[in-house]
């Protein structure tokens, strides 16, 4: 069991925070509304900002192609856009690199534009268009140039939505060393807390050097514990609220297994995840890089996430006061929060918090002293000839553990003397969403605080 205060929840939760943000990093996100209902719409063209390619070989011979993906994205879902034109110049790129056009682009005549049909438009981005570059003959390591892009597709609110011209660059480098990469897994749901789950994790060099040893870092969630035990690894508890990820299993290893140019490798044995009798929505995150001072040619496919969803429950549940005073006075007047498990919850991709809580205060009063983590919102909708009621939205950390108790401690002046006043207490979802999915028990979401019962 567990009883923290609002002060320290919070400061365990911007550690927490801090991690997510740290994961998330340079693994991609789109853009959305959190109610779907803004009029406005966008276009936005996924290129990666910079492309290596690896030089040709000193004993002749073309240089080996590598792809890289492109395609468009909008923004609110609720419009359709369809008809995606991706416009690909690569007249930058002349005697640095050349590149083979996939079926869906028709080039011009000189073969250094191409118009690129993407279909419908999707709000969650996924490649839509594979080019091919190389290195041009000739062109020496450091050698540099762009690739430039537009589109335009049919949807939005005008009707037309557009990227303009030379808005968005892909830098082209030849380079030559180690390129390792792993491959993306595929997210799995509905599993069973006390399951083992086998990483899909290897290593594959598509560089044209060897890379002599690698070093791995892994982090799982606090519903994922890593049961595959490397003496090359080091492991971090996640219950130690003084290591560098709370509520994380942190691992860094160091391999000194070779990885030639297209060659595949893994790791000593299979790296096995147990998910806990606490896990619900977890992630595994994991990267990868070249030993020593060796740098990758293109860090875009070293690290991935895997989601894992677990089938498991996590009651959430408020608890109320009733407390008494007089005109004039001050009285303890806030409520709790608790998780009553078993499942802890994390939003482990946004960092957001989870659930809000709405205090509408007992009439009568107002709040003198308010816990740091909640804010004014708009007042209640008053009956005909009522006064508005005061509302407070307040927040938890962007974790929320099993048997987290929190409380949260407001103050309140009597200024009028209403019996039985009856303030209302309800945890929603921070998202907007109307119900937390996970909860078996929607009753105790909503509690009383009340001020004079007895008067």
């Amino acid at each position: 069991m567990s009883s923290v205060s609002v002060g320290r929840a919070v400061r365990r939760g911007v550690c927490a925070g801090a991690v997510g943000a740290l994961v998330v990093a340079g693994l991609g996100s789109g853009v959305a509304f959190a109610d779907g209902s803004d009029p406005s719409d966008g276009l936005e063209i996924q290129a990666p900002y910079e492309q290596a390619v690896v030089v040709a070989p000193e004993g002749g011979g073309p240089a080996q192609y590598r792809s890289m993906a492109l395609g468009l994205q909008h923004y609110n879902s609720d419009f359709a856009v369809t008809g995606g034109r991706l416009t690909v110049d690569v007249s930058g790129l002349a005697g640095v690199a050349e590149v083979q056009w996939p079926d869906n682009c028709v080039p011009d005549d000189a073969g250094t534009v191409a118009v690129c049909d993407t279909g419908d438009v999707p709000v969650r981005y996924t490649p839509q268009v594979q080019l091919k570059l190389r290195a041009a003959a000739g062109a020496a390591v450091g050698a540099q140039g762009a690739v430039e892009y537009s589109a335009t597709a049919t949807g939005g609110p005008d009707g037309t939505l557009t990227v303009p011209e030379y808005s968005t660059e892909t830098f082209v480098t030849v380079g030559s060393g180690p390129d390792l990469g792993v491959s993306a897994p595929q997210d799995v749901s509905g599993v069973a807390p006390g399951t083992d789950l086998t990483v899909p994790f290897a290593v594959t060099n598509t560089g044209n050097e060897t890379a002599h040893g690698f070093s791995v870092k892994l982090w799982a969630t606090y519903g994922l514990d890593v049961a595959t035990r490397y003496p090359e690894c080091s492991y971090s508890d996640p219950d130690d609220p003084s290591g560098q990820y709370p509520d994380m299993t942190y691992v860094t290893c160091s391999f000194d297994t070779d990885v030639a140019p297209g060659a595949t490798v893994g790791l000593p044995e299979p790296l096995r995840l147990a998910v806990t009798g606490h896990a619900l929505y977890e992630r595994f995150d994991y990267e990868v890089e070249p030993a020593g001072d060796v740098t990758d040619l293109d860090t875009s496919d070293n690290g991935r996430a895997w989601h894992i969803d677990a089938d498991n429950t996590a009651d959430f549940a408020v608890h109320g006061t009733e407390v008494s005073g007089g005109a004039g006075d001050t009285v303890a007047a806030g409520f709790r929060f608790v998780n009553r498990g078993p499942a802890w919850v994390a939003n482990v991709a946004s960092g957001d918090p989870v659930p809000a809580i709405d205090y509408y205060l007992p009439p009568g009063t107002t709040a003198t002293s308010v816990p740091g983590t909640c804010q004014t919102a708009a007042p209640a909708a008053p009956a005909d000839g009522e006064p508005a009621v005061p509302h407070y939205v307040c927040t938890l950390p962007t974790w929320t553990s099993p048997d987290l108790k929190v409380a949260f401690p407001f103050r309140l002046r009597v200024d009028q003397v209403v019996p039985h006043a009856t303030g209302h207490v309800t945890v929603r979802p921070y998202d907007g969403s109307s119900s937390f999915a996970f909860d078996p028990r929607v009753r105790n979401n909503s509690a009383t605080v009340v001020v004079n019962p007895s008067v």
